[in-house]
């Protein structure tokens, strides 16, 4: 029996700690790890190793904040439970099979071969569970549905889904990509990044930290980036909260657009995430803009949804749907797969 139970690798620092949270379970067959980077190495969960282990760790300078985290949870769990086996479930790996044109940044060649530069895409734990709910909650089948999943949260992207596959993404090479997010950036211009370091003289990890944790509807509001707070002072008329809310829903717009030229048309659209799942004006707003591609909600439906939920209007063309974000699940079932495989 695999354990159902989350832990939080940001608390998690020691064996102890980790024996701690675990005492009361009835028995442990199994722990399944979310790693957010794979990097080009790893495509599919793994059962973790030594091997595995030192590779994950060579992969941090891509995911500083969150790979280390991972790795002391690992190391935890294999201190408390030596003999129990423990599988590593990638963030990227759903993106991992994307096509060349998708993948790929116009970069010389010999910059992307020595330093793996692609687009690798975030949080398809999140896409991956959220494409295989929604094709159950409409008892269709994954293979012919055109799916744009949005993942929307601190963090925030977006996946192209054709036959429960991700065939584009708004994240790249690392987590700063694409949509407007709580303080990340989002796409803006190198040559602006460049221009900062050049130009105005900033040090380089100040323009970092200011991408990463000053930047979008906190760095546009001057408050914290939780959308929420945009909401309350939307509602209250404050000029800076109503422009941010605006900026995100264009970005979050004008990306889904892409998305779905990608798929060549679109059959539904998942919410999911803090946001996607708890704020009704961002998908009331979304949904007014995207009615040229057959999305149209119900208010009610919409108002009043709780994961997971169908807000479709009764005469859409597109279906929208309201998923609550269960990467533990997703953990849980690659977790299963990559055992079952061993045996």
């Amino acid at each position: 029996m695999l354990a159902d139970r989350t832990i939080d690798p940001w608390k998690v620092g020691d064996a102890e700690s980790v024996a701690e949270l675990l005492q009361g379970l009835d028995g442990v067959d199994a722990v399944g790890h979310r790693i957010v980077h794979g990097g080009a190495s790893f495509r599919d969960a793994i059962r973790i190793d030594d091997q595995v282990l030192d590779q994950i760790a060579e992969l941090t300078p891509l995911a500083p904040l969150h790979q280390p985290r991972a790795l002391a949870g690992i190391k935890a769990v294999r201190a408390a439970l030596p003999d129990i086996p423990s599988v590593a479930c990638f963030d990227t790996a759903f993106h991992a099979r994307m096509s060349a044109p998708s993948a790929q940044y116009a970069l010389p060649e010999v910059w992307r071969k020595r330093w793996k530069l692609r687009r690798y895409g975030f949080h398809g734990l999140s896409h991956a569970h959220a494409a295989r709910r929604a094709a159950a909650m409409l008892t269709r089948p994954e293979a012919g549905l055109r799916m744009v999943t949005c993942h929307l949260g601190a963090g925030a992207s977006l996946a192209a889904v054709e036959n429960g596959h991700s065939i584009d993404t708004t994240m790249g090479f690392t987590p700063l990509e694409g949509l407007v997010m709580a303080t990340r950036s989002g796409t803006v211009d190198p040559g602006l990044v460049l221009w900062l370091i050049t130009e105005a003289n900033l040090d380089p990890q100040e323009v970092r930290r200011g991408l990463e944790e000053h930047s979008g509807l906190a760095g546009l509001t001057g408050g914290s980036g939780d959308m929420r707070d945009v909401l309350v002072g939307r509602e209250q008329g404050d000029p800076l909260s109503m422009l941010a809310f605006d900026i995100y829903i264009h970005r979050l717009v004008r990306e889904i657009g892409g998305m779905s030229a990608t798929l060549n048309g679109l059959d539904v659209l998942v919410f999911t995430g803090g946001v996607g799942e708890h704020a009704p004006p961002v998908r009331a707003e979304a949904a007014a803009r995207l009615t040229h591609l057959g999305v149209a909600i119900d208010d009610q439906r919409n108002s009043t949804a709780s994961a997971d939920a169908d807000i479709s209007a009764d005469h859409a063309t597109v279906s929208t749907l309201v998923i609550e974000s269960r990467e533990d699940l997703e953990i849980a079932s690659q977790t299963r797969i990559v055992l079952s495989a061993t045996v």
